[in-house]
């Protein structure tokens, strides 16, 4: 019996990377997969049906089921398309997994208006243009599993303003999506992957390891803490019936680890009987809600922190897995 027997998925950008391992994990939990990927450039440019196919391929040769999808997750018509397909292949849907995306990377003072749209289309719109279609399908049934890949990124990543505010929206989609479909009995989470996929090929430190080693860091991945299907387990778990109490959180996937993010929360209140006059703002300010501010966060080195943890700091819960918490 596997995990996800008698399931319907859709993966998104299933063909290459993360989204890849992901698709090939819920086949081999059981589900039936329709493998979407345009096959376009990293850039989103061009098409190519070879790696949706060469994915339904692999998943078929190991027994599994699954179809091919080369639409476009940027296209509201083809996102509604994708979901009738998993419907008319599988008789139904129950997951959908929202992994593809581009990246055209500049600083805001350079970025250009196409750069920022299409980013935004990519990863954000098609979000919401498959999540959508799927989600008129999980009310009518009562039951359902979103899951999107948001990005350390949105923690303020200084090259990305696109990608980084595609991913922060991905967030509040997700919240939103939790909220609203909880009472259907549907759930929706993010994850914060980190893996090296061709994304990390296209930066200056993965064509830096490929001149060295003559080989790119996504090639050097496979079986290490790298392996972009690291990522897929979660996603299994959390597509499951097992997972559903878990509904509107965020986790990090990297390396061999799991990590749950904190939900937004108030930390200072300064409260007054009238509307504030801005000099008592500026007169206050200082000892109050401006005391030691913290800056923004940043995606360099987010999740390397954990990895700096003392070994004390660890509870070992199970042979050769530990677990860490912060203090509340």
């Amino acid at each position: 019996m596997g995990m996800l027997d008698g399931k319907a998925a859709l993966v998104t950008g299933a063909g290459r990377g993360i989204g890849r391992g992901i698709a090939l994990a819920l086949a081999r939990a059981g589900a039936s997969v329709v493998v979407n990927d345009v096959g376009a450039a990293l850039s989103g440019e061009g098409t190519d049906s070879r790696p949706a196919s060469e994915v339904v391929r692999e998943i078929r040769a190991a027994g599994g089921t699954a179809v091919p999808n080369f639409g476009s997750v940027a296209d509201f018509a083809q996102g509604r398309q994708m979901v009738e397909q998993c419907v008319d292949e599988f008789g139904k849907i129950d997951i959908v997994c929202h992994v593809a995306g581009i990246l055209r990377d500049r600083m805001i003072f350079n970025m250009t208006e196409d750069e920022w749209d299409a980013v935004i289309a990519v990863h954000l719109k098609g979000a919401f243009n498959v999540i959508h279609h799927a989600s008129r399908r999980f009310r009518e049934q009562r039951s359902g599993r979103i899951i999107a890949m948001s990005s350390t990124s949105a923690l303020g990543a200084p090259g990305q303003p696109n990608y980084g505010a595609a991913k922060a929206g991905i967030l509040g989609l997700i919240w939103s999506c939790a909220n609203a479909l909880e009472r259907y009995g549907v759930t929706a989470n993010a994850i914060m992957p980190s893996a090296a996929t061709r994304m990390i090929d296209s930066t200056p430190r993965g064509k830096e390891i490929f001149e060295q080693t003559g080989r790119w860091p996504s090639e050097l991945a496979a079986g290490t803490e790298r392996d972009p299907e690291n990522v897929a387990p979660l996603i299994v778990f959390l597509a499951s019936d097992a997972a559903q109490y878990i509904n509107g959180q965020v986790f990090c996937a990297f390396g061999y680890q799991v990590a749950l993010l904190p939900q937004p929360r108030i930390v200072r209140v300064l409260r007054h009987r009238r509307r504030w006059e801005p000099e008592e703002l500026r007169d206050l300010f200082p000892t109050t809600l401006g005391r030691d501010l913290q800056p923004p966060p940043a995606a360099t080195g987010f999740t390397s922190r954990i990895q700096e943890l003392p070994d004390d700091a660890w509870q070992e819960i199970a042979p050769d897995i530990r677990f860490w918490a912060a203090r509340e």
